[in-house]
């Protein structure tokens, strides 16, 4: 059974920097570099650029409309404030340039096209505190999560995992049994899930509770 060969598209904001790259991925029999033409059957977008500016931003964000489920970065240079930006875009994977030897830019691509992200470890540390900042200093006054739930919605459903009914969760809580069910129905509406142990897999899937 013949490996499996992860197509890309790949963009660059100059043709050297597109020789290079190109010339790097077309020998690995894990990869196969499409021709613009064929940019719509691409399992991975790879934007090789200097730094992260306005043009590169849009070039992602056309990418991700274009279609195309997973986008890579090279970039010479990546500062904190890049890294917030095109992680919010939605890029999975980050390759400084002067780390990208042949064998890193094939872990990263694979790991991009199988939903993993890849990111320096400096740089994750920093986005990190940049993450826990925010949460710290916007969104929990306001009683709000990254996962876009509530403080007290994690809470019901962490008990809702736990076994306990919805009078039980109330006491726990000292809510009324009526609030226990209005936050139950506003997670499942929406978050369009089907009742609440539909809820409590979701959360438990995405690291929730």
């Amino acid at each position: 059974m013949a490996a499996r060969r992860v197509p890309i598209y790949l963009h660059a904001t100059d043709p050297i920097s597109y020789a290079g790259v190109a010339g790097q991925l077309r020998p690995r029999p894990e990869i196969q570099v499409l021709g613009p033409e064929e940019a719509d059957r691409a399992v991975v977008a790879v934007v090789v650029t200097d730094g992260v500016g306005e043009e590169t931003v849009r070039v992602l964000r056309a990418l991700r409309c274009g279609g195309i489920p997973n986008l890579v970065v090279v970039a010479a240079r990546i500062d904190d404030g890049d890294l917030v930006t095109i992680v919010e875009v939605g890029v999975a994977g980050v390759v400084r340039r002067s780390e990208a030897t042949p064998d890193r830019l094939v872990s990263v691509i694979t790991s991009a096209a199988d939903g993993e992200g890849t990111v320096p470890p400096d740089l994750l540390g920093r986005l990190l505190n940049q993450v826990g900042q925010l949460q710290r200093q916007v969104l929990g006054p306001r009683g709000l999560t990254f996962s876009g739930l509530a403080e007290r919605e994690i809470q019901v459903l962490r008990l809702v995992a736990d076994g306990l009914d919805t009078a039980e969760i109330a006491i726990k809580l000292s809510y009324s049994q009526r609030t226990v069910k209005n936050v139950l129905h506003d997670v499942t509406s929406r978050l369009h899930l089907r009742n609440r142990s539909h809820a409590v897999a979701y959360a438990l899937r995405h690291g929730l509770i």
